[in-house]
């Protein structure tokens, strides 16, 4: 017995917004249904996907669980993310080697020091 990571669900309060600025943000496909979701994927169909699911109400509290990303160039995509409609966050992070940043619906995610 076995389990496959098929997707990732991102409960939010616009679907169609926030899954499309994920898909230009991680560069990814965007997969519209005619079911309430969105879904992106990676253009080569590798690893899971993120689908994006409206419900009511809205995001009170830090993340439980939040996305990292590692960038080439830390500053730079940490620049692109901003200018796409992140925004950094202060978590309580202190001064780490990491940039918390949150969605346009609040979302937090990192992005880590640039690979070496």
């Amino acid at each position: 017995m076995s389990l496959i990571w098929q997707e990732l669900i991102v409960d939010c309060r616009d679907y169609r917004t926030l899954g499309r600025w994920w898909a230009n943000a991680l560069q990814w496909e965007l997969v519209e249904s005619t079911k309430p979701w969105l879904e992106v994927r990676p253009w080569d169909g590798a690893g899971p996907s993120i689908v994006f699911l409206d419900v009511p109400g809205t995001k009170t509290v830090k993340n439980r669980l939040h996305l990292d990303f590692v960038p080439d160039d830390q500053s730079e995509e940490v620049e692109r993310l901003v200018e796409l409609g992140a925004t950094r966050v202060d978590i309580g992070q202190g001064t780490p080697s990491w940039v918390v940043l949150a969605d346009p619906e609040g979302n937090e995610f990192c992005v880590l020091a640039a690979k070496i």
